[in-house]
């Protein structure tokens, strides 16, 4: 090749790249993006929470987690922080000896909670008409809540709701957390005296509604109903404080009559619900439903479908202790499928028992749900002393007739 041609050539070239890059001024080369090291994402949930809490549990603080224990102080001494620290127990049921002045019950649950490392169930009987502890403040007075037979006389759904607002409040003015009520048990023997006006009522679909709305008025202000007495105690006549009820109905009326206030309140999610001591003789013999694995499991867990928490009544009561020692009550009742035993006699007793006789898997099922319950639910969400027996309240009870 000439010299000539050999620079028309390479003017050509120089000309060529020139024209390419004026057309591509504004293309950007790709740029490669720097190489990021792998993060590793911690996803804090509550499940992850409750195991890890599991396993650094010993299998005797474990046991304490399923007792709710009933003490006849109104100060957390230093016997009281001991026992607390022996058996650390799931909680306490807040009784008339608890309650002395506002200032003093409150500090009284306070100390409670500051002494467990796992939050507590604080618990009260706090039902209305005779069934109201609260009643017993010694300074600052309580709203007196009437009868829920009075409220169901009402039919008024949204009335039962904001009564279930009006009483969590109240409640969470001490610090409560878990409330037992409201009352399932359909007022349908008139001989009946330990339910009587304690129901809402006399059929199923009245005590369905009434209850369900109460439930839910607590709950959406802060406090947990239970939903008691499973299997239904409205159609008897023994007292189960002293002796054993019995109820001579099929499984058919069952469902189609007690069963069935239960049975709404699990479709709108119930937490927890009380079994009675009260024996179905078609279903499992003389056996009292809170010792029955008929009843509690068969029954409640598998064919009505409840997955929350099951709660015993109180285990002092006479149904029981006049037909089984401590440790027959406690062992079949876990066997049976209950989580939380309710004021059983001897708390040492009952950790020891219950460690001999029950599997550790067992025992960890119950802990499991009832951590997760806690974890969940509870919130520290006091409210000041203003709430109680305040005029908006009493607004709201005067709308109740009462004869």
């Amino acid at each position: 090749m000439n010299k000539k041609k050999l620079g028309l050539l390479i003017v050509s070239l120089v000309l060529f790249i020139s024209y390419f890059f004026i057309l591509n001024e504004n293309i950007s080369m790709p740029t490669i993006p720097p190489v990021s090291k792998p993060q590793h994402i911690v996803v804090d949930t509550v499940d992850k929470k409750i195991d890890d809490i599991l396993s650094n549990m010993t299998i005797e603080e474990k046991i304490g987690q399923m007792l709710v224990i009933y003490d006849t102080k109104s100060k957390v001494d230093d016997e009281l922080k001991e026992f607390i620290s022996d058996i650390k127990p799931g909680g306490f049921i807040i009784n008339q000896n608890n309650i002395t002045t506002y200032e003093k019950t409150k500090k009284y649950i306070s100390d409670l909670q500051k002494n467990s490392d796992i939050p507590l169930m604080i618990s009260i009987d706090q039902e209305g008409g005779k069934v109201q502890r609260l009643q017993v403040l010694e300074d600052i007075k309580a709203l007196y809540i009437p009868d829920m037979l009075s409220l169901g006389n009402t039919s008024d759904e949204n009335l039962a709701y904001e009564v279930g607002r009006v009483m969590a409040e109240e409640m969470r003015t001490l610090g409560i957390n878990v409330v037992y009520a409201p009352v399932c048990d359909i007022f349908s023997n008139p001989n009946n005296t330990v339910i009587g006006n304690r129901s809402f009522g006399k059929t199923p679909e009245l005590v369905s509604k009434m209850c369900t709305s109460l439930g839910k008025g607590l709950e959406d202000n802060g406090i947990i109903a239970t939903y008691k007495h499973f299997p239904g105690h409205g159609d008897t006549e023994a007292d189960s404080h002293y002796s054993l009820p019995v109820i001579n109905k099929s499984i058919e009326q069952l469902l189609n009559f007690e069963l069935v206030p239960f049975i709404n309140a699990i479709k709108n999610d119930a937490k927890i619900i009380m079994i009675g001591h009260i024996a179905l003789p078609n279903l499992d013999g003389n056996t009292p439903a809170s010792l029955s694995k008929k009843i509690i499991t068969d029954l409640l867990k598998e064919q009505l479908g409840f997955d929350g928490l099951v709660i015993t009544d109180a285990l002092n009561m006479g149904a029981l202790t006049d037909n089984y020692s401590d440790e027959e009550i406690y062992t079949k009742a876990i066997e049976a499928g209950v989580d939380i035993l309710l004021i059983p006699n001897n708390a040492y007793d009952a950790v020891k028992y219950i460690k001999n006789n029950i599997t550790k898997e067992r025992i960890n099922e119950s802990v499991r749900k009832i951590l997760l319950f806690k974890y969940k639910y509870f919130k520290d969400s006091i409210l000041d002393s203003s709430y109680l027996n305040s005029k908006e309240h009493q607004e709201i009870i005067n709308k109740i007739p009462v004869e």
